[in-house]
Formats: C-alpha cells, sequence, structure tokens
C-alpha cells in the first residue's frame, strides 16, 4: 500500500466553454451524451454536466469561461493535440451516427493495434478520439 485509498478515479474533467446552453446543445444532441447536473450557483455560474448516455467513464463539467484568460484556452486547452477519448463497443455505428448529427471528423477511421479510431473536433474545435479499443 502506498498510503493511497484503494480505489480513485478520475471522476471529471473541467472544460472550459463559450456558453453553457450551446455547449449542452451540442454534447447532448450530436454526441448523444445526457444532462446529469444544472445547478444555479449564482452570479451567471452553472455547475454544468455531462455524461455518455450508459454512464460509464468521467463526466465533462462545461465550464463557462469567466475571464479573457478562460476564454483564450476555449478549443485549445491541450495545445492542439487530442483532448479527450470516447471509446465505444461500435465504431461503426457511432461514427455513422454521429456524421449524420454534423460532427467534424478530421480524418478517415484507421485501424492501429490498438483499435479502430478517428479525431473528431467539439463545436469548439477540442479535438476527441472516437475509439473502440482492441478485445
Amino acid at each position: 500500500m502506498t498510503g493511497f485509498a484503494e480505489h480513485r478515479r478520475v471522476a471529471t474533467v473541467a472544460l472550459v466553454v463559450r456558453n453553457y446552453d450551446e455547449a449542452i446543445d451540442w454534447y447532448v444532441e450530436r454526441l448523444g451524451f445526457v444532462l446529469t447536473e444544472d445547478v444555479d450557483l449564482g452570479d451567471g455560474k452553472r455547475w454544468v454536466t455531462v455524461t455518455p448516455a450508459d454512464g460509464e467513464g468521467a463526466r465533462l463539467l462545461l465550464a463557462e469561461a469567466s475571464d479573457a484568460a478562460q476564454a483564450s484556452r476555449i478549443g485549445n486547452q491541450t495545445g492542439g493535440r487530442v483532448f479527450l477519448f470516447l471509446e465505444t463497443s461500435d465504431f461503426a455505428r457511432d461514427h455513422q451516427a454521429m456524421t449524420e448529427k454534423g460532427v467534424e471528423f478530421r480524418e478517415a477511421p484507421r485501424h492501429e493495434p490498438y483499435g479502430t479510431v478517428a479525431v473528431f473536433a467539439d463545436l469548439y474545435g477540442n479535438l476527441w478520439d472516437l475509439i473502440e479499443p482492441k478485445r
């Protein structure tokens, strides 16, 4: 034992967004996520989380930028690298559904030793992998 609890996980990842409602709409309508929390914190701030429909994995905290420094990071939180990884058990089904809903894929699907993958951009330009891992 290292002095840490045995069961820990990354539960929430903050994503800086321009507007709460436009981000909710995009993640729910285009990616099929579920709005899990939308709590008014006062002064125009909200605690807004979305999760994949099956509830698996980390939730996204949609954090509306509150100043110019935060706004400058919208769409580029990782310097242009893939930021988040959306795992699926059926790549072809999800790729087709997302394409039909207007999600912008930056490349054709490819088969790698670790699985089938394609990079897509969210509404702000953050890069994601849609990936079906090899089992």
